[in-house]
């Protein structure tokens, strides 16, 4: 299922805006943990869980890693966000930048099984928080900024705490390269032409 007309445009806003509240500029990097703090969402890793549910962590952090990600969990209007810390740091704030996501878009609580056993998973509200929580990582500015400095993929996922694979899935969604490019091939060339003096003619 795509995105709704103008959820992009909308994406890139947000982005903006919770930079703007954190007191960074538009193409700073962003800590998803600050963010979360910021929004009063508690982030519990599924460690913390050893203790009171071995198996289950000991499945989702060896046996399948790939199963569990990151989950938000409701208690009325209340929200904690559990993730899989055995994932590299990268991945767990893509996994926690999701999830945000979920709670920036006011998105509803729905249940985790459905009624024939299955994951409940509703396509729409899941496209939409996969296309922002990359936007809050590497906002529209930052992916522009990439682009315009020539930095490589592996550089600028150490300086935003990400993948490669994030960088250039961000890159290629905002057109960043050839946006710079265009903008590089119509920018007026500068001349060598030496400026003329206005002669005044004597009264």
């Amino acid at each position: 299922m795509g995105l709704r007309r103008g959820f992009k445009t909308e994406a890139n806003a947000l982005a903006r805006e919770v930079r703007a509240d954190l007191g960074l500029a538009a193409s700073d990097p962003l800590d998803p943990w600050k963010l979360a703090e910021f929004l009063e969402i508690p982030v519990q890793s599924l460690s913390s869980l050893r203790d009171v549910a071995p198996g289950a962590v000991r499945h989702f952090q060896l046996r399948d890693m790939a199963a569990f990600s990151a989950v938000t969990v409701f208690r009325g209007s209340l929200r904690w966000i559990w993730h899989n810390d055995a994932h590299a740091p990268q991945r767990q704030a893509s996994n926690l930048s999701h999830e945000l996501a979920h709670a920036l878009l006011l998105h509803p609580p729905g249940g985790a099984i459905n009624e024939t056993g299955a994951r409940d998973w509703d396509t729409a509200l899941e496209a939409e928080a996969s296309w922002l929580g990359p936007a809050l990582l590497i906002s529209e500015e930052a992916a522009l900024d990439i682009a315009r400095r020539e930095t490589s993929a592996s550089d600028a996922a150490v300086a935003y705490g990400v993948s490669t694979r994030l960088v250039s899935f961000r890159l290629a969604a905002v057109g960043a390269n050839r946006r710079v490019q265009r903008a590089r091939a119509i920018r007026p060339m500068p001349t060598n032409r030496t400026p003329s003096h206005t002669v005044r003619e004597p009264d």
